[in-house]
């Protein structure tokens, strides 16, 4: 008698265990379908943090949504990082989850200082980033691809040097053989060629206030010589118009 219940009570511990077994997976299977379910689990809020000036949040909350359209627990924060870092006007980003229902994103916004080659903008470590058309009163800096940094260097350290001086650069060309040309906010055009081109910059400036002196406005001075330089006066037709205007 004994020995016949112990392959019944065998088969039963075997058969409840399978019950059980296919409870659990039955369960997680709705709880995974119940967490996947937007209606259920939606993210409710996403919370941008930071300083930002040019960034459309509106703009970049849709695009995270269309992205991301479950729930907060299918929500994947790697890829809205990667959404949010490949912005034009986005620097760096962190992105995280906070229960039950939010996504926390802290911007870094880029922080521009000049045009490039007029379809691009340079921040301050020489990168460029698009600025979606945006009207940014920059100087604007022109040169070969591949040069942002240099060009970007260049106008730093001119800049720095004008700064001692009521003049300002509003455009910097830098040429396939690297030679730099400037226009002063003034309207003065500069011509510093390739070597030397702060010590060029720095005759102009001793220079210049005796060239304000003469009855004529200065159009252009061209420093590539070792000794001296050369000097393009503004005709008067020129500032006939100008004054006209």
């Amino acid at each position: 008698m004994t020995s016949s219940r112990k392959p019944q009570e065998l088969w039963a511990g075997v058969a409840f265990l399978v019950l059980v077994f296919i409870g659990l997976i039955v369960g997680g299977l709705k709880a995974y379908s119940w967490m996947q379910d937007e209606q259920q689990m939606p993210v409710q809020v996403v919370d941008f943090s930071g300083e930002f000036e040019h960034v459309n949040i509106g703009r970049l909350e849709r695009l995270i949504r269309t992205s991301q359209p479950g729930s907060f627990f299918a929500l994947d924060v790697n890829e809205v990082f990667r959404l949010v870092e490949a912005q034009p006007w986005i620097y760096r980003a962190s992105v995280r989850k906070q229960w039950p229902n939010t996504l926390k994103i802290y911007l870094v916004e880029q922080t521009p200082v000049a045009h490039w080659n007029d379809d691009l903008i340079l921040n301050p470590y020489g990168e460029t980033f698009d600025g979606e058309d945006q009207e940014l009163d920059l100087p604007r800096l022109y040169g070969p691809g591949g040069s942002e940094k240099t060009a970007l260097e260049g106008y730093n350290a001119m800049q720095s040097l004008l700064a001692t001086t009521a003049m300002a650069i509003s455009e910097l060309s830098l040429s396939e053989r690297f030679a730099w040309q400037l226009q002063l906010k003034n309207g003065v055009d500069l011509n510093l060629g390739r070597q030397e081109f702060i010590d060029r910059l720095q005759r102009f400036i001793d220079i210049y206030p005796l060239l304000q002196q003469q009855p004529k406005d200065v159009k252009y001075v061209d420093l590539r010589y070792d000794t001296g330089l050369a000097v393009g006066w503004k005709s008067a037709d020129s500032e006939k118009r100008k004054q006209e205007s």
